[in-house]
């Protein structure tokens, strides 16, 4: 006997799976899209700890900071891929501050690419599993991000010398 025609239950799998396979693509582009559109340095923190991870998620900048990618658990994200290029350049500045010495410059850590080769590191900023990040300042297009705060969007300065007075102020008050 010959079969001409589908059945109805037939039809109606294949359009269950083409609406699942479409619902996934469109979540996925959708997240790249959005990457690049709401990530600016005051709103980066937040994203990564919307990322889900269980240990830590990362930006990592080589080079000239021409080229960003997302390290979910210390594994490139490929969904990312390309969506941080040219997110920052090499004028970004990292510090830290000790009430002794004042603003102190970052020096960056090591990279080892998946080749084994070392590469400079232009900027990283990483949330640990409990969403805390990284306790620093950066500098960048002459403005001042505050990276320490753990419930507020990051605060932005004028210039490190506002930031210092901030931070003086608010150590003497502590040691009052």
């Amino acid at each position: 006997m010959k079969r001409y025609a589908f059945s109805l239950i037939e039809l109606l799998i294949v359009i269950v799976i083409i609406g699942v396979v479409y619902t996934l693509a469109i979540k996925s582009f959708a997240r790249v899209a959005d990457a690049t559109k709401q990530v600016t340095l005051v709103t980066l923190k937040g994203y990564l700890q919307s990322i889900p991870h269980e240990n830590s998620v990362k930006l990592l900048c080589l080079d000239d900071c021409s080229s960003c990618d997302i390290f979910v658990d210390s594994k490139v994200d490929e969904t990312f891929k390309g969506s941080f290029d040219n997110f920052l350049d090499s004028s970004i500045k990292v510090y830290r501050y000790d009430s002794y010495q004042g603003m102190q410059p970052i020096i960056n850590e090591v990279y080892f690419n998946s080749e084994d080769v070392e590469e400079d590191i232009c900027f990283s900023y990483s949330v640990d599993a409990k969403g805390v990040g990284e306790q620093v300042f950066v500098e960048y297009n002459k403005k001042v991000y505050d990276f320490t705060t753990y419930f507020e969007q990051t605060p932005v300065y004028n210039s490190l010398t506002d930031l210092v007075d901030i931070k003086e102020k608010s150590v003497n008050k502590v040691l009052g």
